[in-house]
């Protein structure tokens, strides 16, 4: 499986975004997007998600399901976490479950993913009594209780301790290790070390390379 970009460019509220960009992105593989503000890591992810269109260039997976689109071969984690403080939190995931399945997940996929979180003892907690970390640990919980190729992450290490940060490099690299792709926005390093890098913002943008998988 292979992830591409080829000469994307996005245009938002008038402003030109970026243009010209490219990456490639192999199964087993994980790309870091880093840039000052404003340079479009956030927007990429989204472009990629399919919530933001491109103005130019071709975005192409290969190797995929080819009955799926990209979007739906994608978990988006992005800076809000999506949660309805009224409901507990496993209800909370089992509704995020019911609308991203394609099939009936697995019987106690979402006790699973919730232990996997450290969030296995407050499955009946409202999600309104959460602490900013759980809450981004719940969102994790996604990744795992539905089963999709492509992780894109926003600032996934937001709000988290460094016990759950180490958590979540687990889980990271497990999914790279099963073929998975990660694309990564990020300020910092998030624990995985033979990730390559993505600079926008750059006269040309372009991938680093890091250390070979």
């Amino acid at each position: 499986m292979r992830l591409e970009g080829v000469a994307l460019a996005c245009i938002r509220g008038g402003r030109e975004v970026f243009a010209g960009l490219e990456f490639s992105v192999g199964g087993g593989e994980a790309l870091l997007v880093t840039g000052r503000n404003g340079a479009g890591k956030s927007t990429l992810l989204r472009l990629v998600a399919g919530l933001v269109r491109p103005a130019g260039g071709r975005l192409s997976l290969s190797d995929g399901d080819p009955e799926r689109s990209i979007a739906e071969q994608a978990h988006y984690l992005g800076h809000l976490d999506a949660l309805k403080p009224s409901l507990t939190v496993g209800e909370n995931l089992r509704f995020w479950m019911r609308y991203l399945a394609s099939a009936k997940p697995a019987e106690g996929a979402e006790y699973t993913a919730l232990a996997a979180v450290g969030l296995g003892a407050l499955t009946e907690l409202p999600a309104a009594y959460l602490s900013a970390g759980q809450r981004r640990r719940l969102s994790i919980a996604r990744l795992l209780a539905v089963k999709r190729p492509i992780w894109l992450l926003d600032e996934p290490t937001s709000a988290l301790d460094r016990d759950a940060q180490d958590m979540l490099a687990d889980l990271m690299r497990a999914h790279l290790s099963g073929g998975g792709i990660i694309a990564a926005a990020t300020h910092g390093p998030i624990g995985l070390d033979r990730a390559r890098e993505l600079q926008l913002g750059a006269i040309r943008p372009g991938i680093r390379p890091g250390t070979p998988p």
